[in-house]
């Protein structure tokens, strides 16, 4: 397998640009989640330099931003209820847009990829805070060869992925690396989820690592494929104390010190919308259609039982999320801004 060296600044841009839920989603058919884009420039990198503006004073609705992905999926309840809740909502396609709201202080709140919290915190001097676990891992192997049945299936295969650099390399070298296959799997790149999706529907027997939704529309086109592993799973049975985290819950601090009830409330609300969401599929398809996250319900409805939709919070999201900045630090300090975040990056007082 190919390794790779990055320097850290250009890792840090790379990250940023690594939208939705730590992994990049063009566009799929019955969906509207757009690809990656632009990586930011030299504007977003003097930007990041700065800490968030303190206005000294918070609006009384909390301004929330999010992106177009399995994120926001938590949040449809909120956003199908906008008009009568205390907040306002901006989803975006491109994480950057989200970075220059929390640091300008446009945003309060923001829905983005763990890693690039950690990234965001670290640029910022420790402006910012996590204050809940959004989602869990939305990784998974997808192929037509019946005889993968573990990761050490895998050995002398080639697996096909997206996020050359990111987490889902960071993720699958991992767990790749701890079960001794590191150098017994090829790995190859692909720029897009369209195109391993596309390789799997002219191969089935082709091996790919792909995100929801696009697993789920992968397997409603070609009936050949299933999924093979579940890369939470596996994580999860290295029972190293770590979690497998997609996407956190990231404050302003100014935000915090000022308004705690405000955002105590939202936490309440965020965790009764996750339910929601997790209790009430098809309904919860509809308002993820209607929200633009996914266009089509029944694609929605199919894809939210596996994009492991969650509202972790105190003791437990700080376990969780630490151990998975440690794995990546591991990986690539890069990947978490260069150095683990302090305490202080953990809101853990509960709602």
């Amino acid at each position: 397998m190919k390794k790779r060296s990055f320097k850290a600044s250009a890792a840090i841009f790379m990250i940023m640009a690594f939208i939705l839920s730590g992994c990049a989603y063009p566009m799929i058919p019955g969906g509207t989640v757009p690809s990656a884009g632009n990586v930011p420039g030299q504007a977003e990198e003097a930007l990041l330099d700065e800490s968030p503006a303190n206005t000294g004073e918070t609006e009384a609705a909390l301004r929330i931003g999010s992106l177009k992905g399995p994120t926001s999926i938590g949040l449809v309840k909120l956003l199908h209820e906008a008009e009568n809740t205390p907040y306002s909502f901006t989803m975006e396609t491109q994480a950057d847009v989200l970075l220059a709201g929390m640091v300008n202080g446009d945003l309060d709140i923001a829905l983005i990829p763990a890693n690039v919290a950690s990234v965001l915190y670290q640029k910022t001097k420790g402006a910012v805070a996590v204050i809940d676990i959004n989602t869990l891992g939305v990784l998974y192997m997808v192929s037509g060869d019946e005889t993968i049945q573990s990761l050490a299936d895998l050995e002398g295969k080639t697996v096909y992925t997206t996020g050359a650099g990111t987490t889902p390399e960071y993720v699958l070298t991992y767990l790749l690396s701890e079960n001794g296959l590191l150098d017994k799997v090829n790995i190859e790149f692909k720029s897009e989820a369209t195109e391993v999706a596309a390789l799997l529907a002219g191969d089935p027997e082709a091996v790919g690592m792909l995100p929801q939704p696009f697993v789920t529309a992968a397997l409603a086109q070609n009936e050949k494929l299933a999924v093979v592993l579940d890369m939470t799973e596996e994580w999860n049975a290295l029972q190293n104390g770590s979690s497998l985290v997609t996407g956190v819950t990231v404050v302003r601090k100014d935000v915090l010190e000022n308004s705690p009830e405000a955002v105590g409330q939202f936490l309440k609300d965020h965790a009764e919308s996750t339910a929601f969401v997790n209790d009430n599929t098809a309904e919860a398809a509809q308002y993820t259609a209607e929200a633009g996250i996914i266009e089509k319900a029944p694609v929605a409805e199919k894809a939210i039982p596996y994009c492991n939709i969650v509202c972790i919070t105190g003791e437990e999201m700080k376990t969780a999320l630490s151990g998975y900045l440690k794995v990546l630090y591991g990986q690539d300090p890069a990947a978490v801004g260069g150095s683990l975040p302090e305490d202080d990056f953990y809101f853990t007082d509960e709602p």
